[in-house]
């Protein structure tokens, strides 16, 4: 008899990011921003006195200290990973037993079910309301009624965008107090309301946080989970031993280096972020096809278009990555070339809709 994948592999769907070749990438929410010259050179000196020979060093513990300095918590506090998909992985693996359950809600990240499912747990979905609003008390009801063990949920959302206020996220931490409440960040520093600084207040809130967006290291691949030092301990304890590479931890290390830069990087990217927002509003105002326009809170526009798989493409064609999403396209800011392309694009695309619609 031959080898049989196990069910759960043979079910899985994989995650499908655009590859390719484009002139604009505007489909995954990265910074549009290099490292300038003056910061690539340090690195580039940090990675020339590595020892390639040796392991990383396990703990990361300059990065971690530096992490804390910057973001101002404790560093004993902080575990890093590789990217926010270790940590994750681990979550699901380690602090949930195989039947357990796992709560996301919809719509949200994906890969918060993947790795539930992956870990044999039992996913609920709690579906937000037409506008994507969350409703507080009814998610802390059901969660109660169906006993769940674990909670992961964006804040500010990927894909909607939106925010769930500081009071509320801890209105659910505090009253699912048995429950391991796992708040994504990924996208907070482009909006107000973490509950980075309250980890240590409660046994079951844990945090985490990426350089892939704000920070613009996407290619670094490093995360960071936040809570309180009986998580931590059991999240250090589960890792594998060496699982940020040296390089990562150098260019880490160095970019924290500049607290002044990465303000203004942040600054930079919801200036953007606000262009592109109003340009697609007053779009929406001329150009009844785009139905509705989310309020953003991260680095990215959620938008609902009529026949959005349409448009995605017609986008793609001039040579323009957006994330089509159901009826949805969800676009990066970018930096001012590419943001005016894709307005121009998506402008003379509905245009062309439009009168196609009128011929016909």
């Amino acid at each position: 008899m031959t080898y049989q994948l196990p069910e759960k592999l043979r079910t899985l769907e994989a995650y499908q990011p655009i590859s390719g070749q484009y002139n604009v990438r505007l489909d995954a929410n990265e910074s549009f921003l290099s490292l300038p010259g003056e910061i690539m050179h340090e690195i580039n000196v940090g990675i020339s006195q590595i020892d390639f020979n040796r392991y990383p060093d396990p703990y990361a513990v300059e990065l971690c200290k530096k992490f804390g300095a910057y973001f101002q918590v404790p560093a004993e506090l902080v575990v890093a990973a590789n990217g926010s998909d270790e940590l994750l992985f681990l979550l699901t693996t380690c602090f949930a037993s195989a039947g357990d359950k796992l709560m996301v809600v919809k719509p949200d990240f994906s890969m918060y079910k993947v790795y539930a499912e992956l870990a044999d747990l039992q996913v609920e979905v709690f579906h937000k309301t037409t506008d994507f609003g969350l409703n507080v008390d009814e998610l802390i009801a059901t969660a109660k009624e169906k006993n769940v063990q674990m909670l992961i949920f964006s804040n500010p959302c990927n894909p909607t965008s939106l925010l769930l206020s500081k009071e509320d996220v801890l209105k659910i931490a505090a009253a699912l107090e048995d429950v391991l409440v796992v708040v994504d960040e990924a996208y907070m520093d482009f909006a107000e309301g973490t509950v980075l600084h309250e980890v240590e207040q409660y046994s079951n809130l844990l945090v985490l946080k990426t350089f892939s967006k704000a920070f613009g290291l996407a290619a670094a691949r490093l995360g960071f989970a936040i809570s309180n030092k009986t998580i931590i301990d059991a999240l250090k304890a589960a890792k594998s031993p060496y699982n940020v590479n040296t390089m990562s931890q150098v260019v880490g290390s160095v970019l924290l280096d500049h607290p002044a830069y990465l303000d203004e990087c942040m600054l930079q990217i919801k200036d953007s972020r606000d262009y592109l927002f109003g340009m697609l509003q007053a779009m929406a105002g001329e150009q009844p096809k785009i139905a509705s326009i989310c309020n953003t809170r991260s680095n990215f526009v959620y938008m609902k278009v009529e026949n959005a798989a349409a448009a995605h493409k017609a986008l793609l064609e001039q040579g323009i990555a957006v994330r089509l999403m159901g009826n949805y396209l969800r676009i990066s800011a970018g930096n001012e070339r590419e943001n005016d392309a894709l307005l121009a694009a998506l402008r003379n695309y509905l245009k062309g809709a439009d009168e196609c619609a009128v011929q016909n």
